[in-house]
């Protein structure tokens, strides 16, 4: 007896259809890449999706190392993920592809952001505070590398915790 043609029943979960789209995205990009995904919903939102091309888990983590371990912080992040990315858009998927080696170069040429782009960093993150009601010295460093590599990524964030 032939099987019954499997049932295909909708959900309100959308992510196995992002997933299915993400996956079918990667086949985009070059190996060793680091994808930023942002699937702009009907409702006005985003959900961001992060995926590495093959050889990119592994590089992307290495990447992390290094930036973390020679002082790297989020305006080095802005600047030298920035220099190297790439956009795509198809419908209202926005992807950001970031090849890692470039990336990797810069940091063991040890490349830094600029201090008007430090500057600029500062003051968004003292006006943000600002808004909220906090404070937050112009002085106080600047919050660590974000990453390339999914170990730090997918680190929970005390927001999410």
């Amino acid at each position: 007896m032939p099987l019954a043609p499997a049932l295909l029943l909708p959900t309100g979960d959308p992510k196995p259809v992002e997933k299915a789209v993400v996956d079918s995205i990667l086949d985009q990009f070059e190996p060793e890449t680091f994808l930023w995904i942002n699937l702009h919903r009907p409702d006005g939102g985003v959900h961001v999706w992060y995926a590495w091309t093959a050889g990119g888990t592994a590089l992307g983590d290495t990447v992390d190392l290094a930036a973390l371990t020679s002082g790297s912080d989020a305006a080095d992040w802005l600047h030298l993920t920035g220099r190297h990315r790439t956009d795509h858009f198809r419908g209202r998927i926005h992807t950001q592809a970031h090849p890692l080696r470039p990336i990797q170069a810069d940091l063991a040429r040890g490349d830094r952001a600029p201090e008007n782009e430090r500057d600029k960093l500062s003051r968004l993150l003292c006006s943000a505070a600002e808004l909220a009601h906090q404070s937050r010295p112009l002085d106080r460093p600047l919050p660590r590398w974000v990453g390339v590599g999914p170990t730090l990524l997918n680190r929970p964030t005390p927001a999410t915790r």
